[in-house]
């Protein structure tokens, strides 16, 4: 054996033993009757920053085995040659593992960086070479699906225990998953959203398995219906501020409010829009009709009074807003100095700057009050927010503000009872409250609650299996995750089958090398 180094490449030349046995390709049968030598060129792992290659001379013999097929046959050296292949097995192996990570163009940039020259289509095929894991039937099965491209969608299949993906398909309809689940019988548990579609698969494809309605998606779909409770009646959600008593009907408005331009326009457009939502004509037609946008006529025909169109835009709060009443009681006792008020409120425990304080002051001196922050009214998707919100981790601002909007919409607090009713289920896994519950849904007179239970009764078997068993689809979640990441890699131009193999071979790759150093048993 002998090493050069003068050339660009690192040129490794060897050769086999001449009297040694080798194993024939076809049959296995050994055999040492030497037909000839070659030598194979074979690219190995870059050495010091420069490329290798190893010139092996290897024999070529004939098979004394009448019944083989073959006459003569290559010998291979374990761990360095592979038949048809032109690198070493440790080569081969890097390359495989970066386009599994990697997938081509980046691939390829991270080998060049390894001083080993593919295109991104060469790493790309070497991966689709790949043989995928052995699928084994799981016993608890994960079925979620995801965006592909647009409007196409993708189903993946998990294993709920080993959390390890299994396979993925372009499609989300009932007999795809059916099919396979008669392919690979023994699927006990099935964990699923609330799809009609899945319900439908895994019902015809493994009739004995056990169906589990997800958690989160339960929750999820019942946040989506107080969102809509919420946008139904969004009158409700001005809620009145503290010591408010609220808007009064046929009040007048304050002396000077209408003085500005933008108000004399609002209660202009606020009149014309009024005058013809009265004739039942749509919203698109009195658009057209007065020159405005359908969204602006649909705002001012919700408004009850034109002052809401042109509210007040409310001060952002700030770390002052706790020492107002302070500062108020400290003005009515004769003590007007900013600076000395700023020192008082630092004593207090005030982190702002001083400046702060002499603005907030400058009111008091026009005789007028302090400016205290206004609260903006929450948005439908806002107001089911705090509904959903567990207690515990509302703040207080926010707790205090959806205590006065219950306080004011008997809907709304209706509502956040149910949701707390559920919450309670879920948390205790007590599926026992669960028909009480979709009855109260029923007559809540709430005709997106009544819609909820509809759907929940005609699942109310895998609801019930969700809301008591410890089987969810949160291994789902996670590997959809995933799958996104790999279709961002590759720039959302991978085919399912590269996909397929992408996901299924990087999962088993970051189980193998999860793993810390071995430890010695004791």
């Amino acid at each position: 054996m002998s090493v050069d180094v003068a050339g660009p490449f690192v040129v490794v030349s060897a050769r086999t033993r001449s009297r040694s046995p080798a194993g024939c390709t076809g049959c296995g049968a050994l055999s040492a009757w030497v037909h000839s030598r070659y030598v194979r060129h074979l690219a190995d792992v870059a050495l010091g920053g420069r490329p290798v290659r190893i010139d092996l001379s290897v024999r070529r013999l004939y098979c004394e085995n009448s019944a083989c097929p073959k006459l003569t046959f290559a010998e291979q050296v374990p761990g360095l040659t592979v038949r048809y292949q032109r690198r070493t097995p440790l080569l081969q192996h890097l390359i495989e593992a970066v386009g599994v990570v990697l997938a081509g163009r980046g691939g390829a940039r991270m080998l060049r960086i390894l001083n080993i020259r593919l295109s991104r289509c060469t790493v790309l095929a070497h991966l689709m070479r790949m043989p995928l894991p052995p699928l084994v039937t799981p016993r608890v099965l994960g079925v979620d699906d995801f965006a592909l491209y647009g409007e196409s969608y993708g189903t993946l299949l998990v294993d709920a225990e080993t959390r390890l993906p299994l396979t993925l398909w372009e499609g989300r309809d009932a007999g795809q998953l059916s099919q396979w689940l008669r392919e690979h019988p023994g699927v006990e548990i099935a964990c699923r959203d609330g799809s009609l579609t899945y319900r439908q698969g895994i019902a015809d494809g493994a009739p004995d398995a056990l169906q589990v309605s997800d958690r989160f998606h339960l929750w999820q779909s019942l946040s989506r219906r107080v969102q809509e409770v919420a946008a139904a009646h969004r009158g409700c959600l001005p809620a009145p501020e503290p010591d408010d008593p609220g808007p009064v009907e046929g009040r007048e408005p304050e002396p000077g409010a209408a003085d500005s331009p933008a108000a004399r326009h609002a209660r202009r457009l606020f009149e014309a829009v009024h005058a013809l939502t009265g004739t039942s004509r749509s919203y698109s037609s009195i658009a057209r009709e007065l020159g405005l946008d359908r969204r602006t006529v649909r705002k001012y025909a919700r408004a009850r009074t034109w002052r809401e169109v042109v509210r007040r835009p409310p001060r952002k709060p700030s770390n002052l807003d706790p020492y107002l009443d302070y500062l108020q009681q400290r003005w009515d006792e004769g003590e007007y100095s900013a600076k000395i008020l700023h020192q008082e409120l630092v004593n207090k425990g005030y982190l702002g700057h001083y400046q702060r304080v002499k603005m907030a002051v400058a009111p008091l001196r026009r005789g007028l009050p302090l400016d205290k922050s206004r609260e903006r009214p929450p948005s439908p998707r806002e107001a089911a927010r705090w509904i959903i919100t567990a207690p515990d981790r509302r703040s207080q601002q926010t707790a205090e503000r959806l205590r006065r909007l219950l306080e004011h919409c008997p809907e709304l607090r209706r509502t956040h009872e149910l949701v707390r009713q559920f919450a309670a289920m879920l948390e205790s896994r007590d599926a026992e409250p669960l028909p009480g519950w979709l009855n109260q849904l029923s007559t809540s007179g709430l005709a997106p609650l009544a819609g909820a239970a509809k759907a929940l009764r005609e699942d109310q078997c895998a609801v019930i299996q969700g809301i008591t068993t410890p089987y969810n689809s949160g291994v789902n979640e996670g590997r959809i995750t995933d799958v996104k990441l790999q279709k961002r890699i590759m720039a959302g131009r991978a085919g399912v089958p590269l996909l397929r193999h992408r996901v299924v071979l990087i999962a088993h790759l970051r189980r193998r090398y999860a793993g810390g150093p071995p430890t010695t048993a004791r």
